[in-house]
C-alpha cells in the first residue's frame, strides 16, 4: 500500500470572490496520510485518509466506472 503525507490547510481567503489567497489568511490544521490500494480482480480502488496519529478518518471506494462511495469515521463523543 502506497502512503503519502499531506498538510491540511484552511483558508477563508476565497470568500467574497477573491482569486488570491494571502499567507496571513491560511491556517495549518494538521497533517493527513492518504493510502491507495487497488483490487486487481474487481477494479476497485480503496483510498484511506488518516490523521497524523494514524487513525483512519475516511474510507473511499472508487469503482473503475467512476462511481465513488465514502465512509467517514468520527472518533469524537
Amino acid at each position: 500500500m502506497q502512503e503519502m503525507l499531506f498538510e491540511v490547510i484552511k483558508s477563508n481567503g476565497l470568500k467574497n470572490g477573491k482569486n488570491v489567497i494571502k499567507s496571513e489568511e491560511l491556517q495549518l490544521e494538521g497533517k493527513t496520510k492518504i493510502s491507495f490500494e487497488e483490487d486487481e480482480i474487481d477494479g476497485v480502488k480503496i483510498v484511506l485518509n488518516k490523521d497524523e496519529n494514524n487513525n483512519v478518518r475516511e474510507i473511499k471506494f472508487i469503482c473503475s466506472c467512476g462511481q465513488t462511495k465514502s465512509i467517514i469515521l468520527d472518533y469524537g463523543e
